[in-house]
């Protein structure tokens, strides 16, 4: 199937308010001399069809971040919206949908099932739904990301690129709201991170595709639209159309 004929069945977004937001979102572990703020506060927004990047010293929050406003983990308090819905109103079965539907989330292990293809690692959401993938939308994301002869492989047959290719698809296969992205390219080399990050910038300029995207790399952060930078749990900066060069200078700042 042609790229024009999955251009014109992808979903449209809707063009107003953010897609995800979080208001005084804390996390907090421990007690006592023990306890840890990974979230002290935060209160950030990731706009519709916007590819933004996640970035701070280790420790300051930013996979806890991820995983709160994935409806992965907890937080102590705050307010988690997709949308318009506060996701901490939601039981289990509510959550599991979210995550199913309107969430897709790429981890940086890949968490691929070993016993299973590259091809049904990839439907195995849509299947446990009992949902119908769009062909042609899954013939899209299969040769844009390049797999196509890796279909048929187990995950141990394929190369740690192949693999996150493959868990970019399963990601992206529902069309969701949303793609959460920890640390995608950081088990890669630079080829295979850079052929990535150009998927996931292509996936937000040609089909409206919102990202939000930890990483540590400021030239893979430089391809997102925006960068928020977290320290201490908390938000400490937020810089616009980034560059490799301010994205590093940030970080430098923050290290200081």
């Amino acid at each position: 199937m042609a790229m024009t004929d999955a251009s014109e069945s992808a979903a449209t977004p809707p063009a107003t308010g953010p897609a995800a937001r979080t208001v005084d979102l804390v996390k907090t572990y421990g007690t006592g001399d023990a306890r840890v703020d990974a979230l002290a506060g935060v209160s950030v927004a990731f706009e519709r069809a916007r590819f933004t990047a996640v970035m701070g010293p280790s420790g300051s929050g930013k996979s806890t971040l991820m995983h709160c406003m994935a409806g992965l983990d907890q937080p102590t308090s705050g307010q988690v919206f997709v949308a318009d819905e506060e996701i901490q109103g939601l039981d289990d079965t509510g959550l599991t949908k979210l995550r199913r539907d309107r969430i897709g989330f790429v981890f940086q292990s890949f968490n691929l099932v070993p016993t299973l293809t590259a091809k049904e690692n990839i439907l195995l959401p849509a299947d446990l739904a009992g949902h119908q993938v769009d062909g042609a939308w899954f013939d899209y994301l299969v040769d844009q990301l390049g797999i196509r002869d890796r279909l048929g492989h187990l995950p141990k047959e394929m190369s740690g690129g192949q693999q996150q290719r493959i868990a970019c698809a399963r990601a992206l296969v529902g069309r969701p709201d949303l793609v959460f992205a920890d640390e995608p390219t950081g088990n890669l080399d630079s080829n295979a991170s850079a052929e990535l990050l150009g998927f996931l910038r292509r996936s937000v300029d040609d089909f409206g595709q919102t990202i939000a995207m930890v990483t540590h790399d400021p030239r893979g952060a430089a391809q997102a639209d925006r960068v928020v930078f977290l320290a201490d749990g908390k938000v400490v900066a937020d810089l616009v159309s980034p560059t490799p060069d301010a994205v590093l200078e940030q970080m430098k700042a923050l290290s200081s």
